[in-house]
């Protein structure tokens, strides 16, 4: 496995991936956008969390293309979306693992949970996010929530930029081993929820595209931020470690 340094964050540089190791081994997943890490010089906050998660996944297309055209470095796109393939099928054969959702809101909320059930996953807890203030979260509540339930995996389905502070947050703060995967809206390209992303539009980086044309108003902006990210990996100091 090799790695790629960027901006002192370590990305996974590997086409597959082990869930079952990884599922294991990790306490703290990122998928990290395009317009996140467009963000990073002026998010200390979500930088830091990058820098600390345990496994930081090529999830931006955008990104990936960046780095193999302006500093000769190939890698390999694993987005949230792939992840959750394998992560799912991994749930069906061990159904008896705990799960705590953490959702934007009660309808969704409900959407994720009867999806999961559907997979025949029996512990289920389903928390509503408030709104955090991403530059300082905290969450009482849920920390001890974390704590009682001792869920096997954690997942994060709230906005990027917000929800991998979250979930470095919950890391330094809960005393039990759970999982927490920060995939974002990823789930909602099962459930129907979001635009409806396929493993051929994924693998041929047209994601970002599909959910302008679903949801132009949230996403068309969004995305327009992500040009920043070229002047972000041009001024940045990119290198492939062992």
């Amino acid at each position: 496995m090799t790695k790629v340094l960027f901006n002192q964050i370590i990305f996974v540089n590997q086409k597959k991936f082990s869930i079952q190791k990884i599922t294991k081994d990790s306490k703290l997943l990122l998928f990290p956008s395009g317009p996140g890490l467009a963000s990073l010089k002026s998010n200390s906050n979500y930088h830091k969390a990058l820098m600390k998660a345990d496994l930081v996944f090529f999830d931006s297309g955008f990104f990936v293309i960046l780095l193999n055209l302006l500093k000769k470095i190939k890698v390999h796109k694993f987005s949230g979306y792939k992840f959750l393939v394998l992560f799912f099928n991994f749930l069906k054969k061990n159904n008896d693992k705990k799960i705590l959702t953490i959702d934007p809101n009660k309808v969704l909320s409900k959407n994720n949970k009867d999806f999961l059930k559907k997979m025949g996953i029996k512990n289920i807890f389903s928390y509503c996010a408030p709104n955090y203030n991403p530059k300082q979260i905290k969450d009482k509540k849920l920390v001890n929530l974390v704590n009682n339930y001792k869920p096997d995996y954690i997942l994060t389905n709230i906005g990027g930029g917000t929800q991998e502070i979250l979930g470095l947050y919950l890391k330094e703060n809960i005393n039990c081993k759970s999982s927490i995967f920060c995939t974002g809206g990823a789930i909602s390209y099962f459930t129907g929820d979001q635009a409806p992303i396929n493993n051929f539009l994924d693998t041929y980086y047209l994601g970002w595209i599909t959910r302008i044309l679903f949801k132009p108003s949230i996403f068309f902006l969004r995305y327009i931020k992500a040009i920043w990210l070229i002047l972000v990996v041009i001024n940045s100091k990119v290198r492939e470690i062992k």
